[in-house]
């Protein structure tokens, strides 16, 4: 599999006006940035993990998707606005360019960034502010992690959604 330059230009941030947290993954697979919205993949456990934390059923497709979203007042991006992949192996990910996360949350609401997987959460970290709070990725990739560890990993979001 051949490396391929991509940027986030094809999916753009989620951000409700009244969003208080901001989740950000390391960058689209393939299957997310065909679907024109995050975790899109089928085998990813994103929602089926936030679910679990709010104990409601798990938002199918786009629409329903948003609407949980915006329900909880969680906002999703990215923390690579460009880079060079193969597939949507992030270990693979190289010449990576962070995306402005200060300037996104500017004037928002949002009182706390969490990051989904290590990747995203070293990139931030080096690139961006010590201030995220570092989830497991709920990636199919990441097995080794049940749904309910994941689960009990993201309940953490409700201490910043009172």
């Amino acid at each position: 599999m051949e490396y391929i330059k991509v940027n986030h230009d094809c999916l753009k941030p989620f951000l409700p006006e009244d969003a208080k947290i901001l989740i950000l993954g390391s960058f689209p697979s393939p299957g997310s940035r065909k679907a024109q919205f995050y975790y899109a993949y089928k085998t990813n456990r994103f929602f089926q993990t936030l679910a679990g934390v709010f104990q409601e059923k798990t938002p199918i497709n786009i629409e329903e998707r948003k609407t949980f979203l915006q329900k909880h007042h969680i906002a999703l991006y990215d923390v690579i606005e460009s880079c060079e992949i193969k597939g949507a192996s992030d270990s693979s990910i190289r010449n990576v360019i962070v995306a402005d996360i200060p300037a996104l949350i500017q004037g928002t609401q949002i009182v706390q960034v969490f990051t989904t997987g290590t990747k995203a959460g070293n990139l931030y970290r080096k690139f961006i502010g010590e201030d995220n709070i570092m989830l497991p990725s709920p990636s199919a990739a990441n097995a080794a992690m049940s749904l309910s560890s994941l689960i009990s990993s993201y309940r953490v979001i409700l201490d910043y959604l009172n």
